[in-house]
């Protein structure tokens, strides 16, 4: 299991998800900066930003 908070990236932003697989974090999170932050344009930059955030859960054993 991993998780991204959307925080980590924009301050103030209290959306996460959790997946077992990065991709379909990334398919959420890329959908997620469209819907609610706007983003029409997802660059590689933005990408790797949100790829360099995924980690596994903090109450995880």
């Amino acid at each position: 299991m991993k998780e991204f908070h959307c925080g980590s990236l924009v301050p103030g932003c209290d959306w996460h998800t959790r997946a077992d697989e990065e991709a379909e974090i990334m398919r959420r999170a890329v959908e997620h900066m469209r819907e609610t932050h706007g983003e029409t344009i997802i660059r590689e930059t933005m990408i790797e930003a949100i790829r360099s955030r995924i980690e596994k859960p903090r109450d995880a054993a």
